[in-house]
């Protein structure tokens, strides 16, 4: 079954019907006979998808559709208004309810389940970003869904630019966003990150650049495009045009003449979804980046330097180069937390960090795998360059004072290092081959330690 789909009607025949339909497309159905029953259900089961009479025997859809927009488990289902109800206010105040579709009977049984088809797509998509960003959320990881206010981009693309400039002068009045007219180059062009409209409203016919079909499995196949709203705008509604339209990504289809108004409706409602879902997708971004970044320096956490640690020992065993591990540590840390506090102590590691960033190489792992002990990986290095590399790290640690926060002066710091060279190391029962050089590398941070600190070791398996 692709997906779990709530019909509401009081008839039981249309019911019946509809259900029908809907599993020979190898959907699940679940039925309600009033408003009710609808919001009790959607509230308990979670459909995907909710197609509704506009007329129920308690209350109307629409009264129904703004139930479900002020509950937080269920706001953002799909809701497709089915009636036979095909008026301009109806129409309007279904969708300032928040419904996504007005579908009027008779309905047209390819263009209902292409609807389906392409709601259903946007509501995965925002349930799996919302799910990952709940739990980077849960995890202290992320921030709360931000509510964009800012106005969208609109792009209107159509065969001649006058067209275009007439669908701005009848859209401007009723939407508040930046209107801008395109040419089809112009669309897919590049553009920088963030940049392209938020919606396109493009023209099925574009004359000589050709279809405007293909030009949204263009702008789709785009990384700067291919999370923006689209509509395909037809001259008249082919059931065949419009249900490969929106297979092939338009996200909604307009019909000639236009009401400014409605399509402006359905503009905002397009440019509020994929706003909210640009939110999501940077919360997971953020809470991705925060769960393999250490908060106090900014460099990587342990978790993340030993899987790339494994990554650099893969590609040793292919390539036949060695590596360079090294584990280095504040040398008397604690006595610098005891005698100025652990404010003073945090400033000296940001410090450390920073210094050891800048005269490393982009190529090397740099990662905090402790306290006061950070991890430096270099692929395809030889002895010569590894020992180089850390007595550099060791001058520009000890080279300078740090200075103290609030002016208090400064302190002199040194580190010890302890670095092994690796060659395809063999992985044991317990470590892996990232934990087993990872562990060489230690023991020689301890032989550094003994030997009266502020010095490299080099393992001697080398």
């Amino acid at each position: 079954m692709t997906g779990r789909i709530l019909i509401v009607d009081d008839l039981a025949t249309n019911r019946i019907i509809l259900k029908v339909k809907l599993n020979a497309a190898c959907h699940e159905t679940l039925l309600a006979a009033s408003g009710a029953e609808a919001l009790e259900i959607a509230q308990a089961q979670q459909p995907k998808l909710i197609l509704m009479d506009m007329q129920l025997p308690d209350m109307s859809g629409i009264d129904v559709c703004r139930r479900l927009r002020a509950s937080p488990a269920t706001q953002h289902i799909p809701v497709v208004i089915v009636t036979g109800i095909n008026d301009r206010v109806s129409r309007l105040q279904a969708l300032e309810a928040g419904v996504d579709e007005f579908l009027a009977k008779p309905l047209n049984e390819v263009i209902l389940l292409a609807r389906i088809r392409s709601l259903l797509r946007v509501h995965q998509t925002e349930t799996e970003l919302r799910l990952r960003s709940e739990t980077w959320g849960g995890m202290d990881l992320a921030e709360g869904e931000t509510v964009f206010a800012m106005p969208g981009r609109i792009g209107l693309i159509a065969a001649e630019t006058a067209i275009s400039m007439v669908w701005r002068s009848a859209l401007s009045p009723y939407l508040r966003g930046r209107l801008m007219v395109l040419s089809p180059a112009a669309a897919l062009a590049d553009t920088p990150p963030g940049a392209a409209p938020d919606f396109y409203m493009i023209a099925s016919d574009l004359g000589r650049y050709g279809s405007g079909q293909r030009l949204v499995s263009d702008l789709r196949s785009r990384m700067t495009s291919r999370h923006s709203a689209m509509a395909l705008v037809l001259a008249h509604a082919d059931p065949e045009t419009a249900a490969m339209a929106l297979d092939v990504g338009a996200s909604d289809l307009f019909t000639m003449p236009m009401d400014p108004q409605e399509t402006a409706l359905r503009i905002r409602q397009h440019v509020q979804r994929k706003r909210r879902a640009d939110g999501l997708r940077s919360a997971v971004s953020t809470g991705l980046k925060m769960a393999i970044t250490d908060p106090l320096t900014g460099l990587y956490n342990r978790r993340y330097a030993l899987a790339h640690l494994d990554r650099i020992a893969a590609e040793s065993r292919e390539t036949g180069r060695r590596f360079a591990v090294m584990v280095l540590d504040l040398d008397r840390f604690k006595a610098i937390n005891d005698t100025y506090g652990h404010a003073t102590g945090d400033a000296v590691l940001e410090t450390v960090a920073h210094r050891l960033s800048r005269v490393l190489d982009p190529g090397t792992l740099l990662a905090r795998i402790g306290g006061e002990e950070f991890l430096v990986a270099i692929p395809r290095a030889t002895l010569g360059d590894a020992r180089h590399a850390a007595e550099t790290l060791c001058r520009a640690i000890g080279g300078a004072p740090i200075s103290l926060p609030d002016g208090r002066g400064s302190i002199t710091v040194t580190i010890s290092v302890g670095l092994a060279m690796c060659s395809n190391p063999p992985p044991t029962p317990t470590r892996s081959a990232a934990r087993e050089a990872l562990a060489r590398a230690d023991a020689a941070l301890m032989d550094s330690k003994t030997d009266g600190r502020n010095q490299v070791t080099i393992n001697s398996a080398a």
